[in-house]
């Protein structure tokens, strides 16, 4: 990704969209528990973030094809910020919870989209493994401080001072609009007519083999946003039967995103000297193995320790799946494409959660997790067929 102002805000705009995602999504987590909800029915809050997302990706895909990323840009930061102001005002039922997460899903969305379609003209000469690796470097920085901030302002206890963390949330979500305003998308218009956007069905309608490794790449995606989501949702849970206090699981979740951080520093090189396929199943498996340890009963430092390895292991699949899907897309559909991905991943964060309801109902949160475990390893297994394949 070439340097200059315009990258420089695309950057600043991924930190703080992400800190604040990571400041109120984990704190709606412990409202709700504040107010005794179920944990069997915290699987509901991390759904409602994505249902409604899921059936508008594609029509963001499509806007964004036709009239650039300002768009989607500016609507979701406004819809970010109204989530962030009405938690303020309204946080007192589990319906204003699901109301707000819905509402901030939508915005994630958008600016979402937006954000990756500006990487790929943004790139310069860079290849797009390593320019998605620094998007998602920086927003790996965001999901730090996203933790960090209710470390630093929710108090000693197991339950932090949610009142507190949500009022954070609003200074955020003006620096989302600020930095919204100061990106300025260079010539926007002028791509899109260059490049004109695809039909529907020219953007649907592909060559099988480029159907399959968009589809293998998306699956891949589906999982491992899926995970990090229910670590997000579910550690806290974890800290609570426990009775790990919320400032050292909100450690915890920054050294996961922390660690997510330094492999996407260097995936670009991991990728040219391994092989985009071969290093996204590597990734998966540790994934794998890392969250199937994280229930298990071990000290603090040990849990720390295995944070990490997931963290690591993690952030390598994300700008991998995105590169993946961007280069094999056409170019008047990458938008499409994008988006379509974006849908896959709210499925699995509507589909996983209704599933984690039902293990943590039965065994608990533990059981949450071992079924995302087995859930990577089975990805891992299918991108293996796929590499193999390739070879």
């Amino acid at each position: 990704m070439r340097s200059g102002a315009p990258v420089v805000a695309l950057l600043a705009h991924t930190v703080v969209v992400q800190a604040l995602t990571l400041v109120l999504r984990p704190t709606m987590a412990y409202r709700a528990i504040e107010m005794g909800v179920p944990t069997s029915q915290l699987g509901l809050l991390a759904a409602s973030f994505a249902v409604l997302p899921l059936l508008l990706a594609l029509l963001v895909g499509r806007l964004t094809d036709r009239v650039g990323e300002r768009v989607p840009l500016w609507f979701g930061a406004v819809l970010m910020a109204l989530a962030a102001i009405g938690l303020v005002s309204w946080h007192s039922s589990l319906t204003a919870l699901l109301l707000w997460s819905v509402v901030l899903g939508v915005g994630h969305l958008l600016t979402i989209v937006g954000e990756q379609t500006t990487v790929t003209h943004l790139r310069g000469s860079a290849g797009l493994d390593a320019a998605f690796g620094r998007y998602t470097l920086f927003a790996s920085v965001g999901q730090v401080v996203g933790p960090s901030l209710i470390t630093l302002f929710g108090g000693a206890g197991a339950i932090p001072d949610t009142g507190r963390i949500f009022g954070i949330a609003v200074v955020l979500a003006v620096l989302v609009l600020l930095t919204t305003a100061l990106m300025r998308p260079a010539g926007s218009r002028t791509r899109a007519i260059d490049t004109p956007a695809t039909s529907l069905r020219g953007a649907l309608r592909l060559p099988r083999p480029v159907l399959g490794e968009l589809c293998t790449g998306i699956g891949a995606s589906l999982v491992i946003v899926s995970a990090i989501d229910l670590l997000v949702v579910y550690l806290p849970a974890l800290g609570a039967e426990r009775g790990i206090d919320a400032g050292t699981v909100g450690i915890l979740l920054a050294l996961r995103a922390i660690a997510s951080a330094v492999s996407r520093v260097v995936v670009g090189r991991l990728a040219s000297a391994l092989g985009r396929l071969r290093l996204l199943w590597i990734s998966l498996a540790a994934s794998a193995a890392a969250t199937a340890l994280i229930p298990i009963p071990m000290p603090v430092p040990v849990l720390g320790f295995v944070m990490v390895a997931a963290g690591l292991a993690l952030g390598i699949g994300q700008p991998l799946t995105m590169a993946w899907v961007t280069e094999t897309s056409p170019r008047g559909a990458r938008g499409t494409w994008l988006a379509l991905r974006l849908s896959g991943n709210r499925l699995g964060q509507t589909a996983v959660p209704a599933v984690a309801g039902l293990a943590a109902a039965s065994a608990g949160v533990g059981g949450v997790l071992w079924v995302m475990a087995a859930g990577l390893g089975a990805s891992a297994a299918l991108v293996s067929r796929g590499h193999s394949t390739e070879r």
